[in-house]
């Protein structure tokens, strides 16, 4: 198993047969980490063997799979469709021959979690903190997202994606945590101003979006007027903004929880009924190692537990 070209004419499986199999490990690795050192270090090669290999693979699949894009580097179109393949058969192959059971002491896989920035706001530092204690050789990876779409959970190495439940997707999902829609404001307004009159007396600042912002449509459908006073472009600014320079704002309950604790904020509840505001998990269904899959499940739990 030492070539890496097969004779012409043989099957696929003789073809196989004259693979050097050995390349697929460190490929995958390169192609996650889009870095030859950090590659290497993942798969306790030295960074010579790595580029090495690199080369082998290159000639093996008739492609360059990584190019220098700058200070960095990018993957090749055929590099980006070899991944959710390439994933997919190791981790089988890995439960073929019954490796060892996941063990997170241990391990040094890079867990990939997709989220808005709202939600990264509201589970992240717990999350980080909590792979640092459990997972202490692995790499968090946090991947930052507004609206997810297919790739978002095929590709990437996205392990899980989080997104409210109003988002569609085409896998089986479960409730990390719920939520709600609150009103928020300065705590120098009126003390004795129902959240009605906040929404009604105070400018509001919201993101700026060409998409009409839920619950707002909410406000419209109750006759309900509102004035908007500032637009921008960072969910994560609208609370910051509101609590150092005043006005009225509609955020998730667990994000102007955790704003709070950074600067001073007014929150009352929403004056009319909303659906639910959930957060979902989905897994890449890619996903085969189980047991990770087990383990990372309790792992966003215990993050986004209420404290």
């Amino acid at each position: 198993m030492n070539g890496e070209e097969g004779a012409p004419g043989a099957s696929g499986l003789d073809r196989l047969a004259s693979v050097n199999l050995n390349l697929l490990v460190p490929l995958l690795a390169l192609l996650e980490e889009r870095s030859v050192t950090r590659a290497a270090e993942r798969v306790g090669l030295s960074q010579p063997a790595m580029s090495h290999a690199l080369t082998r693979m290159r000639r093996l699949l008739g492609d360059e799979l990584v190019v220098r894009q700058g200070a960095g580097v990018t993957l090749t179109p055929r590099a980006l469709e070899l991944i959710t393949p390439l994933r997919d058969v190791l981790q089988r192959t890995a439960q073929i021959v019954d490796f060892p059971s996941f063990d997170p002491a241990t391990d040094r896989r890079v867990i990939t979690v997709a989220m808005t920035n709202s939600t990264a706001f509201v589970v992240g530092p717990r999350l980080t903190r909590l792979v640092t204690e459990r997972a202490p050789r692995a790499t968090l990876r946090i991947r930052t997202i507004t609206v997810p779409s297919e790739p978002t959970f095929t590709e990437g190495g996205v392990d899980v994606v989080l997104i409210s439940e109003g988002h569609y997707s085409p896998y089986p999902r479960e409730r990390l945590y719920d939520d709600r829609c609150v009103v928020v404001a300065s705590p120098d307004t009126p003390p004795e101003a129902s959240a009605l009159d906040l929404l009604t007396g105070q400018p509001h600042v919201i993101v700026d979006t060409e998409r009409r912002v839920f619950p707002y449509s909410v406000l419209e459908d109750e006759g309900i007027p509102y004035r908007v006073g500032l637009r921008v472009s960072d969910f994560l600014l609208v609370p910051f903004h509101v609590a150092r320079a005043g006005g009225v704002a509609l955020l998730r309950y667990r994000v102007a929880a955790t704003m709070r604790a950074l600067a001073e904020l007014r929150i009352e509840e929403f004056p009319f009924p909303l659906p639910g505001l959930g957060i979902d998990m989905v897994w890449n269904p890619r996903l085969a190692d189980r047991q990770f899959a087990d383990w990372l499940r309790e792992l966003l739990r215990d993050a986004a537990a209420e404290r």
